[in-house]
Order: C-alpha cells, then structure tokens, then sequence
C-alpha cells in the first residue's frame, strides 16, 4: 500500500512539473490571418523576420532578365524595358520583354491548342490542380510580397494580404465548382424516357488584363476562375507590374498545369492589348482598371473582329462615398475613413475619395481625422514600421500635384497638398496624405477619380442631401456609413447605390474585401456585369449553359 501510495504521489508530482514547466515556458505567439479586415502585426511577430529577410533576398539580385512564358516555353522580345521601383527609381527591379503584335497572336493560339485538353481534363482534376497551385502561392507569399511591395509601394501587410487573398479566391472558385458538382444539373423530365440536363461549358481561351494596384490578386483571381471553369488564359499584366505577374506565372506552371493553359505576355497596350481586345481568337475577357479603358473595352470587344458576342467582364473605377451620421461613433468613423482615404496611396478603385458629414458632427470628426493622418509612418513601406508609401510612377506623381493645385483654389487644403523629398524619399514619386474640406459641390474633383492620397470632405445639413450626393456620380463601386441609428442604418442599405457597402467598420470604411466574406463588384460605371469577385455568381460567367436532352429508345 505504501509503495502504491508513493507511486501515486510521484506520478502527481511529475504531472504538477509538467504543468508547471509549461506555464513557465515562453508562450508560442499565435499568428493570425492577414486579411484586408486584420492589416496588423505585432511588433514581436515572427512574419516580420520572414519578410525583411526576402526583401534582402529581392535585393541581392535587382535587374536580371525575365522572359514571357508563351505555350509553356520561355519567349524574348527584340526590345526590352526596365522594371524601376516607385520607392526609389534608381531600383532597376528586373528587365522584361517589350511584346510585339506576334506575340500577343502566338500566346492567344498558345490557350487555343491547349484548350481541349484543358477542357476534357474535368472539373475534378482541374479543382486538384488550383488547389495545388493556391497552395504554391501561399508557399511563396513572402518572397511575393517583397517583390510586390518594391514594385507597388505597398507596405507590407497589404502586400501579403494581396497574395494571400490570390490563394483564397482561387480556393473558393475551387469550393464553388465542387459544391456545384461540375455546374452538372439534372433538370425536369416529360417521362421516364427523358433525360435532361444544364451543364456549364467553358468558353474557350480567355483573357486576363489586370492593375497595377493588385497586381496578384485581380491577376490571379479572374485567371484563377477562369481556369477552374476550364478556360485556359492569356495574362497581361500592367506595365508597371511585370515582376509580379511573372511570379504568378511561375506559381501556376509549377502546379502542373500543360502547356498553354496559362501565358504570360508583356508590353504596350497599343500592340500587345490592342491584339488581345480585338483577335477573334479571344472567346473572353476580363479587365480591371480606369474607366476610360473599360468602356472602350466594353464597347469594342464583344463583336470587333468577330461575328458574334463575346463575354466582357470589366471592372472599373470608384468614386467611393462615406457618409458620417451625427449618430456615428466618430473614433470608428475617423479611422475607417483615414484606412480607406490613404491606404496604398488611395490608389484603390475602392478607396474613401469623398466624405459627407452631418454639420453638428463635422468639426470633431475632421479633428479626429486631422489627428490619426498627422500619424501616418511614411517613407520606404518595405520598413516594418512604415504604412504609407510612394505612388506607382511619375505620371500619378504629376497628377496629384496638378489635382492638388485645383483643390487649393477652391477650398481649405486642411492637411498634404504638397511632393515629399525629403531625404531617401528624394529618390521616389512621394506625396502627402491630402484632405480638402469645403469645396463646392458642384466642382468637378466630387465627380472624377482621382486615384491617389487626396480626399473631400463636405458638410452636409441632412442624411439625405449626403445621400444624393453620394450617389450622383457614375461610378458605384464601394460606400461606407457611420451611425449608431438601426433606421439610419436601414435606409443606408436601401438608398446606397454600390456593389459593396459597410457599416461602422473601423478596418476601412470602403475598402477590404475578402473571398466568401465580402463580394467585390460595382454598379453603375465601376461594372459590367452586377456579378462580384469571391462571390457566389461570379465563377459561371466564365461558362455557358448547354441543356442537354437524351431520350430512352
């Protein structure tokens, strides 16, 4: 008994070590989703080691050469051009190749041969494939991101979120196509002879012309949906984001998929785009940018150069309202506003552009306001503690200034308004988070996108009167709103007119967006289709329907 007794004692009192030897260990940090809604790390954050060191490894080697990828093979150009970093142009990134009106013809006949077998693969294997290549990205996020925040000017937890985002709308079209079995229906019968059926079919070769902003994710979101429909892709990506667009070529062929089912062209829009938009080849297309460039998309590709209508998808621009209720929380209010007005630039199609305050409100909130962008980190965003970076290139550099001088004889320029140089930024395309309070509302800086760290903000006597002037633009992309009032609120939801609407939402009051939490598409001048990315109804519209009867003999 008494040896039973000490074997009993000394086993508790191993167990009570144990216990103790783990609540005296260093707690291991639990490392949370980046996502456009969680854009923050701790300082003591493992992922900031991992970044910094790919940011190193980006930099050791600056300014080699990278090919287009055309039916799986490699492809140089007669000309190439320099890939400069908008941090610091003397940052020659990499060279890429100057694409011809030949190449564009040969990666479009690329997607074409390749696209049977593409096709007769099935929907299973093409899902097992996508996932492995969701998987590869997530692999390669941070070497990604580096680049991605060199080449952009994003700091880097957009960068990751930007890739990371990729992965998951590539996963979640892989989850709609298998949830929907194939898009393979069984449909009503007239006997027990008939059979009937609606199958989605994919359309043929597609392709895909995407931002600078997100270079990854509105790359490999649209081509990531139109391969699980079994579309093989032609990939253009903007000018000013090759490098990216080649890492998510290398991502994608990597996974396994054959030959011409992904192509990847670089070079100027007025041959290489020009091709893509009006070659018969192209059975569909997928653009996101400026709306002058969609509309003319819009316009020209359904039936240039072709007898018959050709899917568009474009997406376009934003002249995104927020409205503050004097019901509002104006500490929520002030940072949403400040997130969506200033991150990446205000270059996102989604950005906080135009603020309309109720006026026994406004005064406080524009103190907030004026307060939290005093406190934007600016400078080189591949810094760990830097939020706010330059602008893509010289031509937005020029432009702010020129918006800025028409903003300054017309209202108040209450912060920015101003090129920054001073030191290491000297070297880069610089400006200042800009707000402008009071100008009138019928000038014309309320109507046009801008696309850069400027925001308007206006007081108004009324919700209504905000109301009517957040919608009348002709964009209709993205909208926030501010009030503590479930009626307000409600009446919000029924006036607003945008694809995409928040409430009270701290993280951004118009921007952040994720696949199966926040479908993003616009209405009016910012979309084509009323469908939105990392949605439920986005992936079937790079199929269409064939119903298929078989009657018994």
């Amino acid at each position: 008994m008494v040896a039973k007794r000490m074997v009993k004692k000394t086993a508790k009192k191993a167990v009570t070590n144990k216990v103790a030897a783990k609540r005296a260990a260093p707690k291991k940090l639990a490392l949370s989703k980046i996502t456009y809604a969680t854009l923050a790390m701790p300082p003591d954050d493992p992922r900031h080691d991992r970044f910094d060191q790919a940011v190193a490894e980006v930099k050791a080697n600056l300014g080699k050469s990278y090919p287009m990828m055309i039916g799986g093979k490699p492809r140089v150009a007669a000309e190439q051009f320099a890939d400069t970093s908008p941090v610091n142009t003397d940052w020659t990134l990499g060279r890429f190749q100057k694409g011809t009106l030949q190449d564009a013809q040969d990666a479009i006949a690329a997607a074409r041969k390749a696209f049977p077998v593409w096709r007769d693969m099935g929907w299973k294997q093409r899902v097992k494939l996508m996932r492995k290549a969701a998987d590869v990205i997530s692999k390669r996020n941070f070497e990604i991101s580096a680049i991605m925040t060199l080449e952009v000017g994003k700091n880097r937890t957009e960068a990751l979120g930007d890739v990371e985002e990729t992965a998951d709308l590539i996963r979640y079209y892989c989850d709609q196509v298998e949830a929907h079995k194939g898009f393979i229906l069984p449909l009503g019968r007239e006997s027990s002879q008939h059979h009937n059926t609606s199958i989605l079919k994919p359309y043929g070769a597609w392709a895909v012309v995407s931002p600078f902003n997100f270079p990854f994710a509105l790359a490999g979101g649209p081509a990531g949906a139109a391969l699980v429909a079994g579309n093989t892709v032609v990939f253009k990506p903007a000018t000013d984001t090759p490098f990216v667009g080649y890492k998510l070529t290398k991502c994608l062929l990597e996974a396994g998929l054959p030959e011409g089912a992904f192509n990847f062209v670089t070079g100027p829009g007025s041959t290489v785009g020009e091709e893509i938009i009006t070659n018969p080849g192209v059975d569909g297309i997928t653009f996101t940018g400026s709306y002058s460039i969609g509309m003319h998309i819009y316009r020209t590709f359904p039936q240039t150069r072709c007898e018959h209508p050709r899917p568009c998808i474009v997406e376009m621009g934003g002249k995104n309202p927020a409205i503050i209720s004097r019901h509002a929380d104006l500490d929520v209010a002030a940072m949403g506003v400040m997130r969506s007005a200033f991150g990446l630039q205000g270059q996102k199609c989604s950005a906080a552009s135009r603020v309309f305050v109720e006026k026994p409100v406004v005064e406080a909130f524009m103190d907030k306001l004026v307060a939290l962008t005093d406190k934007i980190a600016i400078g080189d965003p591949s810094q760990r503690n830097v939020w706010f970076g330059p602008v893509i290139n010289k031509k937005a550099y020029d432009d702010y200034m020129h918006f800025c001088l028409d903003l300054a004889q017309s209202s108040v320029m209450v912060r920015g308004g101003a090129h920054l140089t001073e030191g290491e930024m000297s070297k880069g395309y610089f400006c200042a988070p800009t707000i402008s309070f009071g100008l009138p509302f019928e000038h014309h800086l309320w109507q046009e996108e801008m696309f850069l760290p400027i925001t308007t903000v206006g007081a108004v006597d009324s919700l209504d009167e905000a109301m009517q002037h957040a919608n009348d633009v002709c964009y209709g992309l993205t909208a926030g709103f501010y009030s503590n009032d479930s009626k307000e609120i409600q009446w919000f939801f029924d006036n607003i007119q945008a694809g995409v609407t928040y409430v009270n939402r701290a993280a951004g009051a118009t921007t952040g967006a994720w696949p199966g939490y926040q479908p993003f598409g616009g209405w009016k001048g910012s979309g084509s289709t009323g469908k939105n990315g990392g949605g439920p109804y986005y992936i079937q519209q790079y199929q269409h329907e064939q119903s298929q009867t078989v009657i018994d003999l």
